[in-house]
């Protein structure tokens, strides 16, 4: 069983129905991709994508939402997971990981190496890493472990092609599984972020979204409106490679400002658990996460909004919507 909730246009998310009812979280308005704010889709205009929602984080609520968004999910299929640093205290529930890939036929959880030289940089590494945190329940593909292949990108403004682990042309379909959260430089890491960076392999593709120099110094990396488009670019060729044949899940659990890659160090989690997002269209999903989130009260979004903003991230939205990658109109369906 579901319902309809009906949330505004052009990246507005009034609930409706109750779901995140402003009593609860404050009433405050959400931000739109565009700059400003909009007022309340009149009722008569067309919906949005429909992007299905659950606040149960669980085995059961994941395995839910994921039935909803599947039809188009065959072959082999690649779990894109960010399966973090050693002993990360916000990842994702390995159990429900776990029951999500035993749940789809001919699948494994795939990643890439990382640019910089923490504990995922080297394969041997990312392995060992990959066992801490206990995701060798199943095959953990690193598609860049021998090497990486250029894919297009098709209407790019920054890039004609862009460089992804090799094995990621092994698959069929993908499965975008996001642990929503902040993030140092994007500002939030969602479903675009962990394809964007994730599916780059890490010596070549992840350098030309970063614009990093040949030198080790992060503080030289791309920032701000520049680095969101770039991400937005290198999404928007792996989402062109697997064409209908991508799926994106958003869970807004444990959303510290900090990103998985920055493990035992994150900063501490301010913000409640809100549920899973899911949808087909990955900027619907992006901006009713965006939008949930600053529905949140002040003390518990003042420290995620500062990182966004300050970041520049809501331009992820805007440029998503610039590259026609999906709808920032959508069409809420609660599951209950």
């Amino acid at each position: 069983m579901h319902s309809r909730r009906r949330f505004l246009a052009a990246g507005l998310g009034i609930t409706a129905g109750g779901l995140l009812a402003p009593s609860l979280l404050g009433g405050k308005p959400s931000p739109s991709s565009d700059s400003g704010s909009s007022p309340a889709r009149p009722p008569h205009r067309e919906l949005g994508s429909p992007v299905f929602f659950t606040n149960d984080i669980s085995v059961n609520g994941l395995l839910e939402i994921y039935s909803k968004i599947n039809e188009s999910i065959t072959g082999r299929v690649a779990i894109k997971l960010h399966t973090g640093e050693p002993h990360g205290p916000n990842i994702l529930p390995r159990d429900m990981v776990k029951a999500l890939q035993q749940r789809i036929p001919n699948s494994n959880l795939v990643e890439t190496n990382t640019l910089y030289k923490g504990k995922r940089h080297t394969t041997a590494d990312h392995r060992e890493t990959i066992k801490i945190n206990g995701w060798d329940f199943c095959p953990v593909d690193i598609m860049d472990e021998d090497g990486a292949v250029m894919i297009p990108v098709k209407g790019g403004k920054h890039f004609q092609n862009m460089s992804v682990g090799k094995h990621m042309l092994d698959y069929d379909s993908m499965v975008v599984l996001t642990h929503f959260k902040g993030h140092a430089m994007g500002g939030f890491g969602g479903s675009m972020k962990n394809i964007a960076i994730g599916c780059a392999d890490g010596r070549i593709g992840k350098k030309m979204v970063h614009a990093a120099p040949d030198d080790e110094d992060i503080e030289s990396w791309l920032k701000g409106e520049p680095f969101q488009e770039n991400m937005v670019e290198s999404a928007k060729a792996t989402i062109d490679h697997f064409g209908k044949r991508i799926v994106f899940i958003n869970v807004l659990r444990n959303m510290s400002v900090d990103c998985d890659c920055v493990g035992v160090t994150a900063a501490p989690v301010k913000a409640r658990n809100l549920g899973i997002l899911a949808s087909t269209d990955i900027l619907a999903v992006e901006q009713a996460s965006i939008d949930m989130v600053y529905k949140l009260p002040e003390a518990e979004l003042h420290d995620l909004k500062e990182r966004i903003e300050s970041r520049k991230g809501l331009r992820q939205l805007s440029y998503m919507k610039e590259m026609k990658m999906g709808n920032v109109q959508y069409e809420l369906i609660t599951l209950s």
